[in-house]
């Protein structure tokens, strides 16, 4: 028995049964797999108009997913790169942006427990905090705070 290969809508639907992706997403990943010109749109757009493409779910995949290891910017990095509304990624960065200082806590808790005794293991936990995407400000407060023994035992 002869297997066909399968349709672009088809290989879609397999990718989007894994996980959320956002039409940008898509077009890249099956863009070598498009015969005709203009296929590939075409039944991006059919599965966009019965709902199994979308940018609402996407961001909430993302910050679902990421929101406890990344601070806000880099998780609006991520869906910025991933070719959905600035407007409607920063509504929703918006709405993280008031859960930083504890997320940023409880991962620097994990990592690090500990106050930086000195300037240089300071600059180290604001390196990885900020390579985790937290901002300067959240940063700050935290390692100022870390200094205070009620800073990182109330949760």
């Amino acid at each position: 028995m002869a297997f066909s290969t399968p349709s672009l809508t088809g290989r879609a639907l397999r990718l989007l049964s894994q996980r959320e992706h956002s039409r940008r997403e898509l077009e890249r990943k099956l863009a070598r797999f498009e015969e005709q010109p203009g296929s590939l749109a075409a039944a991006l757009d059919d599965l966009q108009a019965k709902g199994f493409i979308s940018q609402e779910r996407v961001i909430a995949s993302v910050i679902h997913q990421r929101a406890g290891k990344l601070g806000a910017l880099r998780v609006r990095q991520e869906l910025l790169d991933k070719g959905l509304d600035p407007a409607a990624v920063d509504g929703a960065i918006g709405q993280l942006r008031q859960t930083e200082l504890e997320r940023a806590r409880v991962i620097w808790q994990k990592k690090f427990g500990t106050p930086p005794p000195d300037a240089k293991e300071r600059g180290r936990q604001s390196r990885f905090l900020g390579a985790r995407g937290f901002s300067g400000q959240v940063i700050q407060r935290l390692l100022e705070g870390a200094d205070n023994d009620d800073c990182c035992h109330s949760q």
